[in-house]
């Protein structure tokens, strides 16, 4: 259940809000977003999932550039931001916790934006509920060797580091449904310097 939500002032096109949310390590802050129209047409929810040493706030000027056509939900990853820790900071663990979130949305179905470790996370919930996760949008994912080969598509979004450049033959096995997209421009400041361009970008790969 939502707990303590703070409401802010809402534009003509998107709501935005933050709340808490209950999970197994605690309470988890989350920033959402949604269509003002809302309704039945949304599109698959999207979850986004930040790196370890940021919270939610990464995606604060992209929440409501993505959110017109889908509702999303950038949660604070335990122990970091405003959401209570989990005994270790490791993949597992954070992937618990969204699975919690999920949950507690009743998603039948998501898709997932991670980025670095947080690709991490989205990597480790595609791999372990295949069933919840329809699409991955990755920023710089780690090459984690112990993955099984993910079968869902995903955008892999390539700035100064990331996972083809890096290593490329993992990428090739364990992502073969990988379509690569060059953003080297905009470096580290990706989803605070062109929200709008990367909205169009991520909306047009997540359409159905």
């Amino acid at each position: 259940m939502a707990k303590h939500a703070k409401f802010s002032i809402p534009t003509s096109t998107v709501r935005t809000r933050r709340a808490y949310f209950d999970c197994k390590f605690g309470q988890l802050h989350v920033r959402t977003a949604f269509p003002a129209t809302g309704g039945f047409d949304e599109g698959v929810t999207l979850i986004c999932l930040h790196h370890s040493q940021d919270s939610s706030r990464t995606f604060s000027r992209f929440l409501p550039e993505i959110a017109d056509d889908r509702s999303v939900y950038a949660p604070d990853l335990p122990g970091c931001g405003e959401s209570d820790p989990a005994p270790t900071m490791n993949y597992a663990d954070s992937a618990a916790a969204v699975i919690d979130l999920a949950k507690d949305l009743r998603l039948r179905q998501i898709d997932l934006l991670g980025m670095r470790f947080g690709a991490g996370v989205a990597l480790e919930l595609a791999a372990s509920h295949p069933e919840l996760v329809r699409r991955l949008v990755l920023v710089s994912a780690p090459a984690v060797e112990s993955l099984p080969i993910i079968k869902q598509e995903c955008l892999v979004m390539r700035i100064k580091v990331g996972v083809a450049e890096d290593n490329p033959q993992w990428a090739k096995a364990k992502l073969p449904k990988a379509r690569l997209l060059d953003v080297t421009e905009y470096a580290d400041d990706l989803f605070d310097a062109a929200p709008k361009t990367l909205a169009k970008q991520i909306r047009d790969f997540l359409k159905p």
